[in-house]
């Protein structure tokens, strides 16, 4: 019945393949006369997604999470993660091999300071790390007594024979309808903003696309071209992207704000920057550390600190928030068709890859899907559990009596969408019902939450664990990330979480998504998507700030326990769910619309 482009991600566990691809980089490392080399994943950009060229740590160690880094010593070796993935790195690492670490508890760092010995000679490849984590990476070593040496040529390169070549997917200009301001305005805006530099080195693709207002496609998921930019505090900018990849209408929109120049003109021009004596900012969190010490080798001062397109490209235009909510009203209409036939299939030996396929052909079938903007994940019982789980053959399960964890999104033209919700399969045990409700209370404590303009994630995040830590509970990670507008899933500087810092302001969009998760078990979350508007309270003696809901889909209502929630949180679910029924089903069959009114029917109290 469904057809669709998803794919699962089956990594080869065979050890023997890992024990050669290890052996074979420590050969490597002993002609080049290293001791140790580090491998982190990430490209050139500190991309989320990374091309497959790029997928250095994933073919050495197997690992397939989108954050993690290896060490490599002569006779030792550690893999780091955090607190998504530890479980899944011993599923999918030979643990003889890597000893697998949570960052938390050992950084990187802490590990080279404690097993590098003195007078070794500790590789790494400026490409791949910003600045701030090479001299992090430099103290440790020095600590040890050891030198940290920076390599031409990324020794796993050297030994990676079939590695695949580097992209060169088409950049297309994006629509001013929906970019909603030009970007010679966007280069003002910038410019403007570039105090006490001579100009800012654009490292994030994001940050490029939307700047110049394109979208490429050389990563999955996210529509990016894989680029530089450079920005002079006046004057003309410069794009530093593989003229294959633009195409002639491409060109001539560009050729009225940017030159095109090769990315192998980079490095030269930042030497005759340096030695010009510039000052240049370099993005804190994207900057390849080879870029700043280039200008500084020749005479230059790197500034790093934030790159102000991050706070530009958070704050959406009227034209992108319109954007964003026809393309959560589409994506709503998807989800409910979705989801009214779920139900029965999944008392048909429904499986997790099954049901990921079915969503993706939903929203396929709406005729505007341009991708899905993550690998969904589709967690059945335990694997609902795995934070971050990816879905493959080896373990893919059947949906069977308690609860499914489905959290996916789409990328369309005008809008990016992001959504999760937890579904009960059969009856629902009590304590089901009550860890959902008690995330359910937090996630209407976020939606509902008003706060002053200069407030922050670190400040609001609590909201969302209250009525978790009443129970002594919690969860390990975020509560919410930012999204971006047809560009990343996960955006930033904003966030709500422990330690999110960037003041929240009208226009950001965001994810509101507290869980639970029974290691073993099964996992809950609730996710929607909101964004940051104005609100008008009568004798307020400060400009306060709320959150508008973007995510239009039903709340499983067989795992509510409405003896738990305020008359108040009840309210709120009501008014959500008559909100999804009345945008929805103008657009459903009969059939969907039947499904949908008793899903989101006005709960009440009994």
């Amino acid at each position: 019945m469904f057809e669709s482009h998803f794919q699962t991600f089956d990594i080869d566990h065979d050890p023997s393949r890992g024990a050669g691809r290890l052996r074979a980089l420590r050969e490597e490392m002993e002609r080049r006369g290293l001791e140790g080399f580090i491998v982190p994943r990430a490209d050139e950009h500190q991309n989320e997604y990374v091309p497959p060229c790029a997928e250095r740590l994933s073919w050495l160690t197997g690992f397939d999470g989108s954050a993690g880094v290896a060490v490599v010593l002569k006779a030792k070796a550690a893999i780091f993660v955090d607190g998504r993935y530890t479980l899944q790195v011993r599923d999918e690492v030979d643990v003889k091999l890597f000893e697998p670490l949570n960052v938390s508890d050992h950084s990187p760092e802490s590990w080279i300071e404690a097993n590098v010995r003195p007078a070794w000679r500790v590789g790494y490849d400026p490409w791949l790390h910003t600045p701030a984590q090479a001299t992090r990476l430099e103290t440790a070593v020095k600590a040890a007594g050891a030198t940290l040496v920076p390599v031409r040529v990324n020794p796993v390169d050297a030994v990676w024979t079939d590695r695949p070549q580097p992209p060169r997917g088409e950049v297309m200009p994006y629509p001013p309808r929906l970019a909603g301001e030009s970007a010679g305005k966007k280069i003002a805006r910038v410019q403007a903003a570039l105090a006490r530099v001579d100009g800012l080195v654009v490292s994030d693709p994001h940050a490029v696309a939307w700047l110049f207002n394109l979208r490429g496609a050389d990563v999955a998921h996210t529509p990016i071209a894989l680029c530089y930019a450079f920005v002079p505090a006046s004057g003309r900018p410069s794009l530093y992207i593989d003229g294959h990849k633009l195409p002639g209408a491409t060109r001539e929109v560009l050729a009225g704000v940017v030159t095109v120049e090769s990315p192998s003109t980079l490095i030269s021009d930042l030497e005759r920057l340096g030695r010009e004596r510039k000052r240049l900012r370099f993005d804190q969190a994207t900057a390849p550390a080879r870029l700043a010490q280039t200008l500084e080798h020749a005479g230059g001062h790197a500034d790093v600190g934030p790159d102000p397109i991050a706070l530009m490209k958070a704050r959406k235009n009227a034209a992108e928030l319109r954007g964003a909510r026809a393309a959560h009203l589409r994506d709503g209409v998807a989800l409910a068709k979705f989801l009214a036939w779920f139900g029965p299939a999944a008392r048909k030996g429904l499986t997790e890859i099954d049901a990921a396929k079915a969503l993706e052909t939903f929203r396929r079938a709406t005729g505007r899907l341009r991708d899905i903007s993550f690998p969904t994940i589709a967690g059945a019982g335990p694997n609902g559990a795995i934070v971050h789980y990816r879905v493959n053959e080896r373990s893919n399960r059947k949906i069977g009596p308690g609860l499914f964890l489905l959290d996916s999104g789409a990328q369309y033209e005008d809008g990016t969408t992001d959504i999760t919700r937890t579904i009960a399969v059969g009856k629902p045990t009590p304590e089901m019902r009550d860890r959902f409700t008690r995330v359910l209370k937090g996630h209407i404590a976020i939606a509902t939450a008003v706060f002053p303009k200069s407030a922050n994630g670190g400040q609001i995040d609590a909201f969302a664990r209250r009525a978790l830590w009443e129970a002594g509970l919690d969860y390990d990670h975020g509560t919410g990330h930012g999204v971006g507008a047809y560009l990343s899933v996960h955006e930033g500087p904003q966030r709500i979480s422990k330690i999110g810092s960037v003041p929240f302001e009208p226009g950001m969009i965001l994810s509101n998504e507290p869980g639970y998760y029974k290691a073993g078990h099964w996992g809950i979350r609730i996710e929607n998507l909101v964004v940051v508007e104005k609100r008008a309270i009568k004798g307020a003696e400060r400009e306060m700030l709320g959150f508008e809901t973007l995510t239009l889909a039903p709340i499983d209502l067989a795992l509510v326990d409405a003896r738990m929630l305020t008359t108040d949180e009840i309210r709120w679910l009501d008014a959500y769910h008559a909100l999804v029924r009345k945008s929805l089903s103008p657009k459903l069959d009969a059939a969907t619309k039947q499904w949908l009114a008793a899903a989101t029917k006005a709960l009440g109290r009994k």
